[in-house]
């Protein structure tokens, strides 16, 4: 690691990258408008997609990012948050951003921001996001990538990505979380995600709950936005359909796919879908990943219906119902980044599809600012045991507390101080052919993946 990059990486963190450090000020897009005009906008210099929502924005990024990939397109991939290292969030063809060009480029942004605040051009300092969503933009404008994928942040009315002109914008599924920034309600917060629509744009997206689809389509009727519907690519579900999704081991390997598989018929040709992303709500986000492509064909006509098979079969995105297993004697591992009610339902009902016949343990730590008791009471009745812990983030929650909010469940719960004696605890009750489920916050699995030697 170079002392560049670890610099660089070291006053990012000193900005304060946590919500809970970001004040309400650093939200506005002339900001971010001022720091571009500066480094004469590299965000004007590639065509982008710019997807926003609550639950499923990186998953269908990085689905759509995939399909590009296999179209042959140079394509970057700006996602958020991180799970093991900050070069994760920015992507050139799936791969991570190199430790040179962070420190580098960091310097160029750093700089140019200082100068701006010395001159009286900007109020204070670039947040965290900012600066690092600025990064970003200079890394794919010099690379000159034929297009990225951009994954909002939070929101999408005021955040730093929304500066681009998106190609098309893209709304996931809508629900409460970051209330404290977005709004008490659903028709609060899908108001600040159909701030990413575009006057005469297009957006592609998915019916959902009444409050969001009026709160969009009132947004996308007074912009006049054109709405793509991607539910042509959603394969109808009955209790009689057979399962989509099965345990694929994979030979020569201590990982395996969880991969659903159904025909579809895209862009006029049959093809058969096949994606790493197990259960039924990724089942939408693939879903808006292909009408997105479709759409993009007038674009780029490299896209074909081969390509977006081979895409989607080839998406890689860590974290979200990733399967690991050790040999002979160790446990499976289950890890899922379900940090909010809407997440923690998409894990039970995937986890009650898969694993019927298994015994759980979960490995469960959160963020105090989030809806842990919700969380507790929708996964903690699968557990036969629960190793309540914290991530090494001040905004953890402590054990004690996880506990205290789960009370009402009647989960047996034991404390683990950091994630890697969870990890410890959790392998020796694991023991047999019980399965480990490692969730509630991105910090907590990231850090898993790090105890088990698993790559982001």
């Amino acid at each position: 690691m170079s002392g560049s990059y670890q610099s660089a990486v070291e006053r990012m963190y000193a900005l304060g990258h946590e919500l809970a450090h970001t004040p309400s000020h650093k939200f506005d897009l002339e900001h971010m408008r001022g720091l571009l005009d500066a480094l004469e906008h590299p965000e004007g210099k590639f065509p982008s997609v710019l997807i926003a929502g609550t639950n499923g924005k990186g998953s269908t990024a990085a689905t759509l990012a995939s399909i590009l990939q296999a179209a042959g397109l140079c394509t970057g991939l700006y996602t958020s948050p991180h799970l093991v290292r900050i070069n994760e969030r920015i992507r050139i063809n799936g791969e991570q951003m190199p430790d040179d060009q962070f420190g580098l480029l960091h310097g160029v942004v750093d700089r140019t921001a200082e100068r701006l605040v010395e001159d009286g051009e900007l109020p204070w300092h670039p947040s965290f996001f900012e600066m690092l969503t600025a990064i970003a933009f200079e890394y794919f404008a010099n690379q000159k990538v034929d297009i990225a994928v951009l994954e909002v942040g939070m929101g999408g009315r005021l955040d730093a990505t929304n500066v681009v002109e998106p190609l098309l914008s893209v709304i996931t599924d809508i629900s409460l979380d970051h209330q404290k920034f977005l709004g008490n309600t659903i028709t609060e917060i899908a108001q600040e995600k159909a701030g990413i629509l575009r006057k005469n744009g297009v957006l592609v997206t998915l019916p959902q709950t009444p409050e969001a689809n009026d709160t969009i389509g009132r947004a996308a009727l007074e912009m006049g936005t054109a709405v793509l519907s991607a539910v042509p690519f959603v394969p109808p579900i009955s209790p009689a359909s057979p399962p989509l999704w099965e345990p694929v081991p994979r030979s020569q390997s201590q990982r395996r796919r969880v991969v659903s598989r159904y025909p579809l018929s895209v862009l006029g040709k049959e093809i058969i879908v096949e994606t790493p992303l197990a259960g039924r709500h990724q089942l939408r986000n693939v879903a808006l990943a292909i009408a997105s492509a479709e759409h993009l064909t007038a674009q780029f006509p490299s896209i074909t219906a081969d390509c977006i098979a081979s895409g989607i079969r080839e998406t890689r995105w860590p974290g979200r119902f990733q399967v690991v297993t050790g040999g002979e004697d160790v446990p499976e591992f289950v890890l899922d980044v379900a940090h909010n009610p809407a997440g923690a339902w998409a894990l039970r009902s995937t986890l009650s599809s898969l694993y019927q016949s298994r015994q759980l343990v979960f490995v469960f730590g959160a963020m105090r600012d989030k809806a842990i008791r919700e969380m507790a009471e929708i996964l903690f009745p699968l557990a036969e045991r629960v190793i309540a812990t914290r991530a090494d983030n001040p905004r953890s929650a402590t054990p004690q507390e996880i506990s205290e909010a789960a009370g009402r469940t009647g989960a047996e719960i034991d404390f683990a101080s950091d994630v890697p004696s969870a990890i410890s605890k959790a392998r020796l009750l694991a023991a047999g052919e019980k399965v480990v489920v490692v969730t509630g916050s991105i910090y907590i699995v990231g850090e898993a993946m790090q105890v088990l030697g698993v790559s982001a």
